[in-house]
């Protein structure tokens, strides 16, 4: 059984259920309506304009059969055994890369619904994608999640994820120093490696990234390259 998910499928939505005293804001299952701040048990979230980037460590979780069949929170109806997920602020509709930190396990979902809204969990599975990372049977389990794609406004952006600029990044510094030494010694032995600058609001960090695939799959065997050479948890990121 899943741990239990604190998941009110979107104040708004609940709204709309038979009974409710209120109607949710108009227009709120266009896409645009999706990136409004929402407030939950007390506490705001405002939803991130981008996901280029993203990136996260946390807990995930997943939600089964308790759910399947009801409206999520851009108006689809959920579906266990697709490979989506809640995300409480990363645009509805990114694409997101989840790989499990203890054993490697790798998937990649789409982001459909908020939540989930218990501490410490950055994302909700469906059970699909719980069990194809093996977190169906333990509930819960240590990710990190970056953003594959994005959604813009009404607009969803889907990427080509076969065809495109795939890099792993391979580092992550709040020293600047340690990035280019890290940059300099990966360059020794490929020829396209980057810091990219990340403000996060409190910390700015300095990202190490060797790219140069053109797809997903090669990306993945570059990811494998240089696991073998020793490189701690590298992951592959579209540029």
């Amino acid at each position: 059984m899943p741990i239990s998910r604190k998941h009110p499928i979107l104040i708004f939505v609940m709204l709309l259920i038979v009974g409710c005293a209120s109607a949710p804001p108009q227009g709120y299952y266009t896409k645009q309506g999706t990136q409004r701040a929402y407030h939950i048990d007390g506490k705001w979230y405002q939803p991130v304009d981008s996901s280029n980037g993203y990136e996260e460590e946390g807990i995930a979780s997943w939600y089964g059969k308790d759910f399947h069949g009801k409206k999520t929170s851009n108006g689809e109806i959920y579906n266990m055994h697709a490979m989506t997920a809640a995300h409480k602020t990363l645009p509805i509709g990114t694409y997101v890369k989840v790989t499990r930190l203890d054993n490697g396990k790798e998937a990649i979902v789409r982001v459909n619904d908020r939540g989930p809204f218990v501490k410490g969990r950055i994302i909700d599975l469906s059970y699909k994608a719980a069990s194809e990372l093996g977190i169906a049977d333990s509930g819960t389990a240590k990710v990190e999640i970056a953003a594959l794609g994005d959604a813009v406004g009404d607009k969803l952006i889907i990427r080509d994820y076969q065809h495109g600029n795939f890099m792993a990044q391979v580092g992550a510094f709040t020293v600047k120093s340690n990035a280019t030494r890290l940059r300099d010694n990966m360059l020794k032995r490929y020829s396209n490696v980057s810091i990219t600058t990340y403000d996060r609001g409190d910390t700015v960090f300095y990202r190490v990234r060797v790219g140069g695939a053109a797809s997903l799959k090669e990306a993945e065997r570059l990811k494998s390259r240089l696991e073998a050479e020793g490189v701690e948890s590298p992951f592959v990121i579209a540029d």
